[in-house]
């Protein structure tokens, strides 16, 4: 039985590893589009999204397995509880980057003003939740719990662009009222990039329970 749970195990463990890198991917295509308003990359995006849910639905479907067939206690069950859980939250990066994509297809600026683009740091911003997607990957990687709570920091700098970025796309409005809608559209990718951080927070509050036992979730993250 040990060796039969171990194999489910390692074979969950390697499913979420490819669903972690398929959501890198969109979300790393989706950042590049929106920054260069690629419409062939964001289209890249949707087409591949259809892969992202149904890996969602296999991994569910292999934890209830384990759960069901294998009965799984201590760490195991540890482990498997925070895969499921870490499977949801990829799945909404993953809508997350459809969403950015869906805004660079219905974009009319034939590009993005690059004088705003610096003053928003959107490239920072995207670059950052990018950065903290993998760092949590690595702390899974490793079973560290101090990666996976080092998540939490970097989490800081992105709340702060997206608070900065609503008074910047106001004065700019004000000065290119032609570019209203565009920049109330972009709102929309700033909030998804900032909901997409706290998600990867989830993940990394997931990490932490599975490597030491520990609930973070509500508790202020105390421990960053």
């Amino acid at each position: 039985m040990v060796k039969f749970i171990e194999s489910e195990l390692a074979l969950l463990k390697k499913e979420i590893d490819e669903m972690w890198t398929l959501v890198y991917n969109q979300l790393d295509r989706a950042g590049e589009a929106v920054l260069t308003l690629d419409r062939e990359l964001a289209q890249q995006v949707l087409v591949r999204e259809r892969r992202v849910n149904a890996l969602e639905l296999k991994i569910d479907s292999d934890v209830e397995d384990v759960i069901g067939l294998y009965n799984p206690v201590a760490i195991d069950l540890r482990f498997v509880l925070a895969m499921l859980k870490i499977n949801s939250n990829l799945e909404r990066l993953g809508d997350f980057a459809e969403g950015i994509a869906r805004f660079v297809l219905n974009c009319k600026e034939p590009a993005l003003d690059a004088n705003l683009v610096k003053d928003l740091r959107l490239g920072e911003m995207i670059q950052q939740v990018l950065d903290m997607l993998q760092l949590a990957k690595q702390a899974l990687e490793e079973e560290n719990q101090e990666l996976a709570t080092s998540v939490f920091a970097k989490d800081a700098l992105v709340d702060e662009i997206n608070a900065n970025a609503t008074t910047v796309l106001a004065a700019y409005m004000g000065n290119h009222p032609d570019s209203v809608l565009s920049c109330l559209n972009l709102v929309g990718v700033f909030r998804k990039l900032e909901r997409a951080g706290d998600h990867i927070t989830n993940i990394a509050e997931e990490l932490v329970f599975f490597v030491d036992a520990k609930v973070l979730k509500h508790s202020g993250k105390t421990e960053e």
